[in-house]
């Protein structure tokens, strides 16, 4: 029995591999084992390859991904191709014996890049570039252990025992990866029944005949080879887990913070959030959201803008392209001080960059984005946990200080679909902050945090000019000297008075010789890491950016005898931030911006360099 697997199941966008994902993260969760799986797939809605990388183990709730796998499950010869060399020595392989003749060439949607990069990793194994001499080399030099199934026959029996059309039949292909990993796992049946029924619970039929393919491969699987892959017996709570990936966590934590009104422009990786909200919106008067998807992202920000006016707990979520629209709304709503919360998913840039891939590339850009001086409160999400906690947080502190909140995550996040603790919501303190109990007040009086009225209650002005106490349109200096000391004195009394707990979290032994700082989703690769190797290591993880906690961070800062920052980017705009912030420079740094999540071999060895071999930027590559 083996107590962690690392797996990658591929196959073509849209040939549903996300129902698979589905339907084994589901059977894994009621097994009570702890996953961490992340989807990759290319910017178009069918053909192109696409893949899940999962880690599932019986002790833990993995943090991060091994490069290197134990069982690769192909629903196409375009997977064997991009991922064979990702198998370990002694690991799995389960692929489609009938395509065993396929080329490489033959393969339409490869880029050249990874063309050329196979061709020359095939002349430097002595490979014919075929299915089958990759097979044969797995299983001579790498004791591979082959799991050859023929697809087109088991399909033929499905359609047989139905009597459905071959077109119907090959539908079901996905399911055939479901059935090669519970054999190989022993999943309990009840389990993986119990996934194929919730994933279909309105289409009996379709579970019926997923149900019986999955079986007929479980039996052939079994008879092949057993069940080598049989995990250890769980020692997770699962009664107190649940199975979820970022957007979903996220919009779990706005629901609990009272959410009732979201907009949106559909935008990947963001708009799965709104989808999950429009999903679970109550029917209730005291549950329902609103979830309005706009033409634009203007419209996205200012109809946020005009719901929280009226005193409702209002946001809109959106990634980099969308964010750039939305930036004028953003000067507006500050300028009025109006509590909207913005989440933030980033993914690769400039421009439409890399749509489905993951970055962090946009720190800057939520500090300092729109014309002018005004407060904006900006935390980062590092895990499902925090997710859940800053998307309640965010509201709270809109309202208390009457400003925008920007939550940034990252496609990462928002795509890891991750065994994750069930919140405490007894401990989830709901906070609406100063409102107006005598409506004949000014609007603007002086603050910095004033009573809020909200339209419907009393006339109210509102404008983007510098205004009056009273909301009018006033360009005199005095009145623009009192007015923009008020708002911007926020950010100094969030500063003082922000109860949110682990502004910054340090990890790791009290004198460490080498300190790591990070923010968002390499939190996981980082913790890892001071696991793994001996030196004195510690992890200094960030989650408020606005108002910066200068001096804790620098006190932090000054123990080290070294700093390596860590930023999915290319510029390291942490390493930026904080020295603007400290005035200390962070002369080393691993980074990665290919849109590929960090993978925790990579990512140690990268530190090894750094600490051992006295690098001073480490590029990481691994991912296709």
């Amino acid at each position: 029995m083996v107590e962690k697997i690392d797996m990658i199941l591929g196959g073509a966008q849209g040939a549903g591999l996300e129902t698979t994902t589905q339907i084994l993260s589901s059977a894994f969760a009621s097994s009570g084992l702890g996953v961490l799986s992340d989807r990759e797939y290319y910017s178009n809605i069918k053909g192109r390859h696409s893949y899940v990388h999962a880690e599932v183990s019986s002790g833990t709730v993995p943090r991060s991904l091994n490069s290197k796998i134990d069982l690769l499950g192909c629903m196409d010869a375009e997977t064997l191709f991009t991922h064979f060399l990702d198998l370990k020595e002694e690991s799995y392989l389960v692929y489609d014996v009938s395509i065993s003749e396929k080329k490489q060439e033959k393969i339409k949607s490869f880029e050249d890049p990874l063309r050329e990069r196979l061709e020359k990793k095939f002349d430097e194994l002595g490979l014919e570039g075929t299915i089958d001499s990759i097979v044969r080399f797995l299983e001579e030099e790498k004791n591979v252990t082959i799991i050859d199934l023929d697809f087109p026959s088991i399909l033929a029996e499905l359609q047989d025992q139905y009597e459905i059309s071959s077109s119907q039949a090959s539908r079901y292909v996905s399911s055939i990866l479901i059935g090669a990993v519970s054999g190989l796992m022993d999943l309990e049946t009840k389990s993986v029944k119990q996934g194929v029924n919730d994933k279909f619970e309105d289409k009996q039929k379709i579970a019926e005949q997923n149900i019986f393919l999955i079986e007929n491969v479980v039996k052939q699987v079994k008879e092949k080879v057993g069940t080598p892959l049989k995990m250890d017996d769980p020692s997770l709570e699962k009664d107190k887990k649940m199975m979820v990936n970022g957007n979903q966590v996220t919009g779990m934590g706005k629901i609990v913070a009272g959410l009732r009104f979201q907009s949106y422009y559909p935008i990947t990786p963001a708009a799965d959030e709104s989808f999950f909200l429009e999903e679970n919106a109550g029917e209730s008067e005291e549950e329902n959201i609103l979830v309005f998807q706009t033409e634009d992202e203007i419209a996205a920000i200012t109809s946020c803008i005009g719901a929280a006016l009226t005193g409702t707990r209002s946001a809109t979520a959106t990634s980099g392209p969308g964010f750039a629209l939305m930036v004028e709304g953003l000067g507006w709503a500050g300028m009025n001080e109006v509590p909207i919360v913005i989440t933030y998913y980033q993914r690769g840039g400039p421009s439409t960059g890399l749509p489905t891939r993951g970055s962090q590339e946009d720190l800057t850009n939520a500090l300092f984005s729109s014309h002018g001086d005004f407060p904006r409160i900006v935390l980062a999400s590092g895990d499902h946990g925090e997710a859940f906690l800053d998307a309640v947080e965010s509201f709270n502190l809109a309202e208390k200080y009457q400003t925008p909140v920007i939550h940034l995550l990252d496609k990462y996040l928002a795509n890891f679909t991750k065994t994750t603790d069930i919140p405490d919501l007894e401990r989830i303190k709901i906070e609406r902050g100063k409102k107006a109990e005598d409506t004949d007040i000014k609007r603007f009086a002086d603050g910095p945090i004033s009573p809020r009225i909200s339209l419907g209650d009393e006339v109210i002005w509102n404008t983007g000019s510098e205004h009056s106490p009273k909301g009018h349109v006033m360009e005199d200096p005095e009145n623009r000297i009192k007015m923009h000391e008020k708002r911007m004195d926020k950010l100094e009394l969030a500063d003082k008075n922000m109860e949110m707990p682990e502004r910054v979290k340090y990890y790791g032994p009290e004198d460490p010789e080498y300190l790591l700082v990070g923010w968002g989703s390499v939190k996981g690769p980082a913790l890892d890491s001071l696991e793994s190797l001996d030196e004195r290591i510690g992890y200094l993880h960030l989650r408020v950016f606005s108002p910066f906690p200068s001096e804790e961070v620098l006190s932090y800062l000054e123990k080290a005898d070294k700093i390596i920052s860590l930023e999915h980017s290319y510029s390291v705009k942490i390493s930026r931030v904080i020295r603007m912030e400290t005035g200390i420079s962070i002369d080393n740094e691993v980074v990665k911006f290919t849109g590929r999540p960090m993978y925790r071999d990579e990512f140690i060895e990268a530190l090894k360099n750094i600490i051992e071999a006295g690098s001073q930027r480490e590029v990481l590559r691994h991912g296709p």
